[in-house]
């Protein structure tokens, strides 16, 4: 008898790589799902802690928000201890999904960059720290403790803002959210970006309304809750006590809003 060996003929081999092949295409969208949802689950989990350091930053100063550094809120984040401003200690400032600062990512304007490094001198004062601050987190500057008599930077009256978490509708007033500055300052009229890797240059809702997420961002509230909310979403909520849920972007009343073509597909509200 014969004690050669048979090996696989080419017809074999070609059989098991389409196989694989055919595997292959039924596992990666899972295991791009298993990535994003650990992504998910960390930035959520960031947004958390951030919740517990406002809450505590509130509960030692008479239930009231931070109040920014001037009568318009600017700069909350001068009010940080030291080591929480830092970008390079604080890894809370960091989505999984936006870690590279804009001004080391050396490349045109993303959404899956960060902000900063912001690093300058505001009245003379080290405002953002030693190191300098970045982060994929912004402070919904609404909430800021600015007292009454004067305008924040898209003219909304400072009698609008929230000051304290202790207000009716808690959980539907955000507090920070996914974003591309340490603030902002949405309004009820202003839509997406046009082009959703133009929302550097846009207004400040779309700085909010970013595709981070496939269609989603992660968002705290005044309760200290944290959630995954639609991009669509972001105008239900009550950003300031004159902000419109049912307004021109959202479907109230039968409107129908013009959604440009990469946010179309996705749920409306």
């Amino acid at each position: 008898m014969s004690s050669q060996k048979k090996g696989f003929t080419l017809i074999e081999l070609l059989v098991v790589i389409a196989i694989i092949a055919v595997l292959m295409a039924i596992l990666m969208p899972s295991l791009r799902r298993a990535r994003e949802q650990a992504k998910m689950i960390k930035c959520q989990a960031n947004l958390k802690q951030w919740a517990t350091t406002i809450a505590i930053y509130v509960q030692e100063n008479d239930g009231k928000f931070y109040s920014g550094l001037n009568t318009y809120g600017y700069y909350w984040v001068g009010q940080l201890p030291e080591d929480l401003k830092s970008y390079k200690k604080n890894k809370l400032w960091f989505c999984p999904s936006a870690q590279k600062p804009q001004t080391e990512a050396g490349s045109a304007l993303n959404i899956y960059n960060a902000w900063g490094v912001y690093n300058d001198l505001v009245d003379g004062k080290n405002v953002y720290g030693i190191d300098g601050m970045a982060g994929s987190y912004g402070l919904n500057g609404y909430v800021l403790n600015v007292k009454p008599g004067a305008s924040f930077e898209q003219g909304i009256l400072t009698s609008n803002n929230w000051r304290t978490p202790d207000v009716p509708g808690a959980n539907r007033i955000p507090l920070m959210a996914e974003g591309l500055r340490f603030d902002f300052w949405p309004q009820d009229s202003e839509g997406p970006a046009e082009n959703e890797y133009a929302a550097w240059s846009s207004n400040e809702m779309a700085r909010v309304c970013i595709n981070r997420h496939e269609g989603f961002i992660n968002m705290s509230f005044c309760d200290y809750s944290v959630q995954k909310v639609g991009l669509k979403q972001l105008w239900k909520f009550k950003w300031h006590r004159q902000f419109n849920t049912n307004g021109q972007w959202t479907t109230a009343g039968g409107n129908v809003p013009d959604w440009p073509d990469w946010i179309r597909p996705f749920q409306d509200f």
